[in-house]
Formats: structure tokens, C-alpha cells, sequence
């Protein structure tokens, strides 16, 4: 398991959570002495109001036991990101943040949702974690400011391929409807001139839907060199993150890891320091989620529960890996597996191959051991 530092809780220790909205945030704070935590509105964003509020929980602790108490603050991963956990650690606050889908939820609360009854979950999870029991969920991994932005190149030119994808789409769309066919528009877009397109029924465009796919055309040619763009810096970044960009080069060796999907690799997963190959699944959502109860027993697919950018990339790198390393250990044993088979049976071994490759990239990544059978560039 990825190892978080140790908690400076103690007996003294003012526990806190924080449910977290774009317009209001309700802070929840346990004293030492105390039975029931005290409920405190605060406007969305207003870091320093949280501050004040912590603060003076800290001064009412202090007169009483004569010494400054230690504070404790979780919230769940989400919409804020990590820019409060960096502000409160600044401020001596320690600051954990919980992974939402690791959150065990009370089967009455279900029926119920309220910002208090949420708050509270949190805290008494916080507080159960804070006395050793680590089981009651699981802490994210607060990434460094290089590290978070090294993500950004990525993910960006994940957003542009589909925008790019939807001009496409839609040129393609205007042309049909007036019988234009066959016609590819990624690689003819810079020639495509509308004026000289003739309809199905032989009429030159018409004027308004003219103009029309020529803005498209414009704006296909933006999102183009953008994607360009953003490609040459991920490819080049000035980052003091040394030892994720090695990764990223040693993965690039590999015949069929081609830019995009070594860099997104290393920087959404393989930053990260794994202790097992459960913890690499894991983290990507990968691992088989079961359904045992009486006699009831029945697999439910994979746990999604990781990240999402990482399992996507994940799955096609195993498509890929077929595809070029077809004498690989890993690909001899899809094949085992699935000879005869098409669709669905695949489509669930591709899964459990995109587990396997995880694991052996993981291992080649820490150790230099290169997966059985695969042909380095």
C-alpha cells in the first residue's frame, strides 16, 4: 500500500471535516471532551472563514488543557481539488483527503442525503482512521503541484481529439445531407473548399450551409494546430518531476507504447510508488469485483473504481500490445484463452490483459525487468 505519513493524532487533537459545494461548505468539529461535533455554515471558497472557525476551536481547547492542540481535517476528493490542502498544511493544519468511492455509507443514511448526515460520516471516519483503523477507507495521494500539472498536456489533447472528432462528424454531416459521400475531411480538410462541392442532385452548395461548413473547416483547423501544439509540449516539458519523465522514456522503449499513451501512463499511475500488484489494479480500477452471498456466487465485472483516464488507456495499451507484440508471454496467453472466440468473450479477456500488462509495466518500471518475450525499440 502506498504509504501516507503518520498521523499526529492524539488525545489532544481537534478532529475536523469539511463537506465541500461550489456555493457553501459545512465544516464539522470534534473537540477532545466532547460528545457531539459543532456545525458551522461557511460561504464556498472562503478559505481564511475556515481558518477563523479552526482557529477558534484551537483557542477554547487551549484554555482549557493549557496547551495548543494539533487539528486534523479531511474532506473527500472532487470538484476543489488539492489547492485547500496545500493552503491548511501552510497554515499547520494536517489535511487528508479521502477517496469517495472508498467511503463505507449507512444503509439507513442511503435513504437520507443531507450535507449534515454527510459531514458527520466523514468525521467519524476520520476519527476511526486517526485511531489505526485504516480499513474504514482509503486516503488519495496528494500529487505535487509539478506533478499535477504534468497531467494537464494530456488530458487537454484528450479533450481536443474529441472536439476534433465532433467537427469532423459534423462536416461530414452537412456534406451527407445534400449527397456529398466519401469524402475524408480529417486529411483533405485544408483543401476542402465548399464553393466547389456539388450536391447529389447536382446543384452547387447552398450559400448559407456554404459558409457554414467553412466555419467548421476554420474551426477544425484551430483544434488541429492546437492539438499540435499541446502534443510538442507533452513531449517536452520543463518539469522538475526527473523521475517520472524517466518512466515515461523507459516506456516509449517498449514496441507499441507509442507518446500518447506512455505519457499518460506514467503520469496518471506509474508517478505513484505501488507496494503490490493489487494496489496497481486497484488504483486503476481494474480488479474483479465479486458477489458472494449465500449461495450465490457470481463475478460483477471489473470494480471501475479507479481512474478512469488511466483504466481507458489501459485497455487500448492491451489491444495495442497485441497488435505489436504478438510473441509476448502476455499475448500468447490472450490467445490460450480465446482462440476461437469473438466478442464479448474477448472484450472480457482484453480486461483481465490490461490487468496483467498493468502489473508487468509496473514491474518493469521499478525493477528493469522487461515483460517476457517483448521486443524493446
Amino acid at each position: 500500500m502506498t504509504q501516507f505519513p503518520a498521523s499526529t493524532c492524539n488525545e489532544q487533537t481537534i478532529h475536523a471535516a469539511l463537506e465541500l459545494s461550489k456555493n457553501s461548505w459545512l465544516l464539522a468539529i470534534q473537540v477532545p471532551g466532547r460528545d457531539n461535533p459543532s456545525l458551522h455554515p461557511i460561504k464556498g471558497g472562503d478559505a481564511e472563514g475556515l481558518m477563523a472557525k479552526l482557529g477558534a476551536a484551537r483557542e477554547r481547547v487551549a484554555k482549557v488543557t493549557g496547551q495548543t492542540p494539533t487539528v486534523t481535517l479531511c474532506y473527500e476528493a472532487g470538484y476543489d481539488g488539492f489547492w485547500l490542502a496545500r493552503f491548511l498544511e501552510q497554515q499547520g493544519i494536517e489535511c487528508l483527503v479521502m477517496e469517495p468511492a472508498s467511503l463505507q455509507v449507512n444503509r439507513r443514511a442511503r435513504r437520507v442525503k443531507t450535507d449534515r448526515i454527510d459531514v458527520e460520516s466523514l468525521l467519524h471516519t476520520l476519527i476511526a482512521w486517526c485511531r489505526g483503523e485504516r480499513h474504514v477507507c482509503s486516503m488519495v495521494v496528494m500529487p505535487s503541484v509539478d506533478e499535477e500539472d504534468l497531467r494537464r498536456s494530456h488530458r487537454e489533447r484528450d479533450r481536443l481529439i474529441r472536439e476534433r472528432t465532433a467537427h469532423i462528424n459534423r462536416i461530414k454531416g452537412l456534406l451527407f445531407g445534400q449527397g456529398i459521400r466519401g469524402i475524408n475531411v480529417k486529411s483533405r480538410y485544408k483543401t476542402l473548399t465548399p464553393a466547389a462541392l456539388v450536391t447529389g442532385d447536382g446543384r452547387p452548395l447552398p450559400e448559407r450551409l456554404g459558409r457554414e461548413i467553412a466555419r467548421e473547416i476554420e474551426r477544425l483547423a484551430l483544434v488541429q494546430a492546437q492539438i499540435v501544439k499541446i502534443e510538442h509540449e507533452r513531449d517536452h516539458p520543463a518539469t522538475s518531476c526527473v523521475a517520472t519523465e524517466r518512466k515515461r522514456h523507459d516506456l516509449l522503449r517498449l514496441k507499441g507504447l507509442g507518446p500518447a499513451l506512455s505519457s499518460t501512463l506514467t503520469r496518471e499511475v506509474y508517478y505513484r510508488q505501488f507496494a503490490n500488484r493489487r494496489q496497481v489494479a486497484s488504483y486503476i480500477g481494474i480488479t474483479p469485483s465479486a458477489y458472494d452471498s449465500g449461495d450465490g456466487h457470481r463475478s460483477q465485472g471489473i470494480s471501475k473504481a479507479g481512474n478512469r483516464l488511466a483504466r481507458v488507456a489501459m485497455i487500448e495499451a492491451a489491444w495495442l500490445w497485441l497488435r505489436h507484440q504478438p510473441d509476448s508471454a502476455l499475448s500468447q496467453w490472450f490467445h490460450d484463452r480465446t482462440q476461437g472466440q469473438k466478442g464479448r468473450i474477448r472484450r472480457v479477456m482484453i480486461v483481465a490483459l490490461a490487468r496483467k500488462l498493468a502489473i508487468a509495466l509496473w514491474r518493469y518500471l521499478e525493477t528493469g525487468l522487461i515483460p517476457e518475450g517483448a521486443v524493446v525499440k
